[in-house]
């Protein structure tokens, strides 16, 4: 099906153009086919042919396209975990807003790949409070249906918000909370805590001292109650910071293209007064600009 388009990968040395045109207007399926077909034609790794073609930015983009959906995760998950500090925000946005049944193909493909379970790693390199709360939200399988219990609701957003009052933010019972419930559920416990106390539970999380593990609750709860929401803000602050966050970028644009990059470019503008294809295109350059704005559906 795809063979016509191999006369441009083989021996195609800088023609960046090509691989945007072939590969950014092509569905996950559609790549996977398309690295089955080479590597039958060629019997050579497609991917690996692009590592060794392609450099910087723009590589790592394009190999994070490619892979399959849970592969990436996969990857994304363990590069993560091997900085010299652990970037939880990435484990958190992986287990909060993946399905059960999508997180649990992510641990399969992290274990096949790296020959370690991703909660074994997890605990290796993080510790305290912050490696009890990632191991929970990456090992528990959440109910996944629309029910909502009003009296859990209620009982446990007073729960969380004793624990916020206290300073007890490590307390078992708001990992327990966070890391087990439905997310339906937990939306019904985010929203009593607001009209019982008069603000949302993530504004009243966050003060001055802050720490590392508030700052990862926040994050958790953001990614849970409105990851679209949360995505947006990736965006602009990887955006507007001093140097723009490549990493960053990257990642929420490769992971939402086929999830819901639209509805997070729809609110980008409604914040920014300014189209996210066009914030992008102004802080990137290059092959990796022509990429990322392609994936945002606009070509230059």
């Amino acid at each position: 099906m795809f063979y016509f388009f191999f006369p441009f990968l083989v021996g195609w040395g800088t023609d960046e153009k090509a691989v945007i045109s072939i590969l950014a207007h092509r569905n996950a399926a559609q790549r996977y086919e398309i690295r089955l077909a080479y590597e039958e034609l060629y019997r050579e790794d497609l991917i690996k042919r692009l590592e060794s073609e392609l450099s910087g930015d723009f590589e790592k983009a394009v190999y994070r396209w490619i892979l399959d959906p849970t592969d990436r995760y996969a990857v994304l998950a363990h590069v993560a975990i091997k900085k010299p500090e652990t970037d939880y925000n990435v484990i958190v946005e992986i287990s909060s807003t993946l399905s059960p049944e999508e997180l649990l193909a992510v641990r399969r493909a992290y274990q096949l790949r790296y020959k370690h379970s991703l909660e074994e790693d997890l605990a290796a390199h993080t510790t305290g409070d912050i490696r009890k709360l990632l191991v929970a939200l990456v090992t528990t399988y959440r109910y996944d249906g629309g029910e909502i219990n009003a009296k859990m609701a209620k009982s446990e957003a007073d729960i969380l918000h004793d624990a916020i009052k206290d300073k007890a933010f490590n307390h078992e019972e708001v990992i327990r909370i966070l890391s087990t419930r439905s997310k339906t559920q937990l939306m019904a416990t985010f929203n009593r805590y607001r009209d019982d106390h008069g603000i949302s539970i993530s504004k009243n999380l966050l003060d001055d001292g802050a720490d590392d593990f508030q700052k990862a609750l926040h994050v958790v709860i953001r990614c849970l109650n409105d990851p679209k929401k949360y995505f947006e803000k990736v965006l602009r602050q990887a955006i507007k910071r001093a140097g723009t966050d490549e990493d960053a970028l990257t990642r929420v644009i490769v992971t939402r293209a086929e999830r819901d990059l639209k509805d997070i470019k729809e609110l980008y503008y409604k914040k920014n007064s300014v189209h996210l294809e066009h914030a992008v295109a102004k802080e990137t350059s290059g092959d990796y600009k022509a990429f990322l704005v392609t994936l945002l559906g606009q070509e230059d």
